[in-house]
Parts: C-alpha cells; sequence; structure tokens
C-alpha cells in the first residue's frame, strides 16, 4: 500500500522483544513477525497491537509501562535498536512513529539496562530510586499565604527561561540507561536547578541540593561527563544543569556545616 491512493504505507517489522517474567527471572528475547502497521502508528500502539494478536492466540502479552502516551509522564521508557526512546532525538518512546522505520526492518526492544531500575516484568522497570530523590528535597516548604500575583516577584528572563527548561524533566531514566556509569545527574541537576534558580526555592537551597544528591549517590553511579544523558534525553536538557548542581553542593558544604555549628 502506498501513500498515492490515499493510504497511509504500512510496515511489515521484524520485533525482537525482552521477555522477562519478574525480577529474579533470567530472561530472553522472543522474535515476533508483525505486519501491516500504519507508519503513522505510535511505538507503543505497535506494541498495543502485537498484544491485541497475542491475546486472541492465548498468549501471555508484553508488559510495558505507559500512561499519556503525550511526552509529558515519562513512563514510555524502552531501549529501541540499544538507543533511549529510539531514533528520534528530543522524542519520547509514545511520540516515535512507525515512519522512522523502513518496512522490512528488524527492531530491537528492552527495558532501561540500569542496576537503579530492576525489571518488574518484560519491558517494565522499578524506578522508584528517582521518587526516594524527589521526596528528600524535590519542593518547597515556604509559607506562602494565599495565591500571590503571578508577576509579584521579578524574574529576570533569562533565570524564568533556564528554570523552566530545567523543569521540562519528565523522569523518565533515559538519561540512566543512557550513561556508561547509570548515573542520575542529569535528573537530578534538572530537578535541583529548577527550584534553585527561582525566588522561591531560596530558603532550603543548599539543604535541598544537599539531601537530593547524597540520596542520589546511595542508588546510581557516578557522572563522568560522557554526555549520554544529554543526548538521550527526550526533553534535550542541557547538562548545563549539572554543573549548577555540582556548584550548589559544593556551596553546600560549606553552608550547612556553618549553619550546624551555630546550634
Amino acid at each position: 500500500m502506498s501513500e498515492g491512493n490515499g493510504h497511509a504505507a504500512v510496515r511489515n517489522l521484524t520485533l525482537k522483544i525482552w521477555r522477562q517474567a519478574g525480577p529474579d527471572d533470567p530472561g530472553r528475547f522472543e522474535t515476533f513477525l508483525v505486519d501491516e502497521i500504519s507508519e503513522e502508528a505510535s511505538f507503543l500502539e505497535l506494541l498495543d497491537i502485537l498484544n491485541e494478536r497475542l491475546i486472541a492466540d492465548g498468549k501471555d502479552a508484553i508488559t510495558f509501562d505507559h500512561d499519556c502516551r503525550e511526552g509529558i509522564c515519562g513512563t514510555c521508557s524502552l531501549m529501541i535498536n540499544g538507543q533511549a526512546h529510539g531514533p528520534q532525538r528530543g522524542t519520547a518512546t509514545c511520540q516515535l512513529h512507525m515512519r522512522k522505520f523502513a518496512s522490512g526492518a528488524e527492531i530491537v526492544v528492552e527495558p532501561w539496562r540500569a542496576r537503579s531500575f530492576p525489571v518488574i516484568k518484560d519491558l517494565m522497570c522499578d524506578r522508584s530510586a528517582f521518587d526516594r530523590i524527589v521526596e528528600v528535597g524535590g519542593f518547597i516548604t515556604a509559607p506562602t499565604g494565599g495565591a500571590p500575583d503571578a508577576n509579584l516577584i521579578p524574574i529576570p528572563k533569562p533565570v524564568s527561561d533556564a528554570a523552566e527548561a530545567a523543569a521540562l524533566c519528565i523522569g523518565c531514566g533515559a538519561c540512566v540507561a543512557a550513561c556508561p556509569n547509570g548515573a542520575a545527574n542529569l535528573f537530578t541537576g534538572a530537578k535541583i536547578t529548577h527550584l534553585n534558580l527561582l525566588p522561591q526555592g531560596q530558603p532550603e537551597r543548599f539543604a535541598r541540593t544537599e539531601a537530593m544528591v547524597e540520596t542520589m549517590e546511595e542508588y546510581f553511579g557516578s557522572c563522568t561527563n560522557h554526555g549520554e544523558c544529554e543526548v538521550a534525553c527526550p526533553k534535550e536538557i542541557s547538562i548545563d544543569v549539572i554543573a549548577l548542581m555540582n556548584a550548589d553542593y559544593l556551596k553546600a558544604k560549606f553552608k550547612n556545616r556553618k549553619l550546624l555549628s551555630r546550634t
């Protein structure tokens, strides 16, 4: 079928998908032939179609994470042909469409490969280590009373832009999966930076930084500036946030020590 007759072209694909019954199962690849897939279908829709066929045949469906399917929630975490979220830059798996693949292609689909993200089943990982980092400081607790006017606190445009760019992080874990060290510095740097740049985040700035960085270090490897995290990030967050985090962490070790010495 071709585009010339008013229909979208279709793809006939070979999928090699990681199957794993549970965290303690060794796991294996299974091969599936999937034909007549519209080039307009998203990657998650491809998996939906495959699952419908598996269920119709009385077979176990493939388990994978998904929610909003709009590139916002970050749950669609898949390694596709060895690339986090697939071959298209700045795109989450749910935004990747089959037109990026040629008909007849073989596509290898795996879960995130990181010790800190153990496999729950098939393509679904446990990313609760990210939650531990956010729980210790990814918020502000300064009492604000009633909701203030939006323009009550003047914030320079470059600062607000930088904070918003960091806040784009959807916590998908692609940065960890792509990093040779399994580091979470891009994620943590983004969560710290988007609060630490704003006036509302200043009262807890250094306590937040110290707590989040040290919690991160309990679960993840160390950053050695490979830069793979920035390339894999579906929101294209800059590794500048790592530099800002490191600078604030260094300051925090001095400032927090001074505060303790006064008590």
